[in-house]
Order: structure tokens, then C-alpha cells, then sequence
């Protein structure tokens, strides 16, 4: 017959004579189950879930959690050139165009320091022809050079086969309180029609457009996938503001 009962036993203290209340359990047969070790591997256990869970807490999150996606599709090409009564805006110096990316560990922010192109504009909406031209190797990362390197080569951008970048304007139109951008983006050689929401501000000095959002690297063949235990995420986010000046 099994009867449970508690008594005085040492749990680890002998040297010092500690005691504490043990929970014994008789099993019949005279035999008893000593409750301390099945105490003990429940704390064990216990601190093997809470070692877990600090490690995922402190894991990184997605930073394109919470950030618009791209829509992606097949170039469409160029629109007609709408010139005519245009007034065309040289892109300024100021402008800044800014990633991040992620892996399991972690994330990394960089950008792009050199990047030339024009903004065409009629009746107080951007329109064709109007692009934006990056240089590859004008590529940063707060990480430093092991790391921008790194990016430069076949792995990623494959700087030396793919020089520039480009985004060329399709289409502009009102959507909500802002605009929805409409382009054609090439990266590493790989042309995608991109669509996203963007705050455009237009006037006789200049023109302004901000947005964030991402896109998926492996639709433009970026496909390294880092370490088998640390991978790195598919999606990079873009953060553009652009200015342009007459």
C-alpha cells in the first residue's frame, strides 16, 4: 500500500548538520522514494526552460516587423516620357538611402553614401523619366569594413559585376494621405517592378519623398544564407528620403 509522510532529512548541507523537511513517499515492500532527487530534477529541468527563454527574449526580433512590404512584381518598363511642361529636379546630396538587415543574432544597419538622379515633375506629380542611380561600392555598414566587404562581394551585392543599382519612377498616384511609388528596381542584375506607400512633398524649390518598407532579397538572387545555426532573414528594410533640388 502506498502512504506519503514527511521527515527530517540532510539535502546537501552535511558538513554544516542542516536539515530540512523531506517529502517520503512508501511504496510497500519496506521500500521508500526519496523525494529530494525528483525535487532536485525538477529545478533542474526548471532551469534548462528559464536558460531557454532568456535566450530567445534576448534573441533579435524581424525589423520588418511592423513595416510596410513592397509589392513586387515583373518590370512593367518605362513609361512614356512625360517632359513636356516638366521641370526636372537634380537629386541632392542630402538625400540618404538606408538598410537593415537581420540574421537570428542580430541585426546590421548600413546604406549607401554616393547616388546621382533626377526627378521630373508636372502639374505637381512626379512623373517619367525620373530615377535614381546608386553606386555599389559606395556601400557602408555601422559594422565596419570586415562586414562592407563582405557585402561588396558575390555573397551579396557582387560589387564588381553589378557597379550600380537603379530605381526608375513608372508611376506616381494619390493613395490615402500619402502617394503610392511605383518603379522598376535592378539590384545585382535583377529587375523587379516595386510598388509602396511614400510621403511626397512638392513645390517650386524642391521635391521631397520619404518611405519605409521592405522588399525580399531573394527576389533579386541575393540567396546567401548565412550559417546553418545564425541565419540571415530574406528581408532587408529600405528607409529613403529623397531630396531634390532645381
Amino acid at each position: 500500500m502506498k502512504s506519503s509522510f514527511f521527515e527530517w532529512g540532510d539535502f546537501g548541507h552535511h558538513r554544516h548538520g542542516k536539515q530540512i523537511l523531506v517529502w517520503t513517499e512508501s511504496i510497500g515492500e519496506g521500500r521508500t522514494i526519496d523525494m529530494r532527487q525528483s525535487s532536485l530534477t525538477q529545478i533542474a529541468h526548471t532551469g534548462v526552460i528559464l536558460a531557454l527563454a532568456a535566450l530567445v527574449s534576448t534573441g533579435c526580433g524581424n525589423p520588418a516587423d511592423g513595416v510596410q512590404e513592397a509589392n513586387v512584381a515583373e518590370p512593367s518598363g518605362p513609361g512614356a516620357p512625360e517632359t513636356t511642361g516638366a521641370k526636372v529636379y537634380q537629386v541632392s546630396s542630402e538625400s540618404t538611402v538606408h538598410f537593415t538587415g537581420s540574421k537570428v543574432t542580430g541585426s546590421q544597419n548600413g546604406g549607401f553614401r554616393e547616388f546621382t538622379g533626377t526627378i521630373a515633375v508636372k502639374d505637381d506629380q512626379i512623373v517619367s523619366p525620373s530615377e535614381i542611380v546608386i553606386d555599389m561600392e559606395s556601400t557602408w555598414t555601422e559594422s565596419g569594413d570586415r562586414l562592407t566587404n563582405h557585402l561588396k562581394n558575390a555573397d551579396f551585392f557582387d560589387v564588381p559585376n553589378y557597379p550600380t543599382s537603379r530605381f526608375v519612377v513608372t508611376g506616381v498616384e494619390p493613395s490615402g494621405d500619402g502617394h503610392k511609388v511605383t518603379g522598376d528596381m535592378t539590384l545585382r542584375g535583377v529587375t523587379k517592378s516595386i510598388s509602396f506607400d511614400a510621403e511626397v512633398s512638392v513645390s517650386d524649390s524642391g521635391v521631397t519623398l520619404r518611405a519605409e518598407f521592405f522588399i525580399k532579397r531573394f527576389d533579386f538572387g541575393v540567396a546567401f544564407k548565412g550559417k546553418a545555426d545564425d541565419l540571415i532573414r530574406d528581408e532587408v528594410v529600405l528607409k529613403l528620403e529623397i531630396k531634390a533640388s532645381a
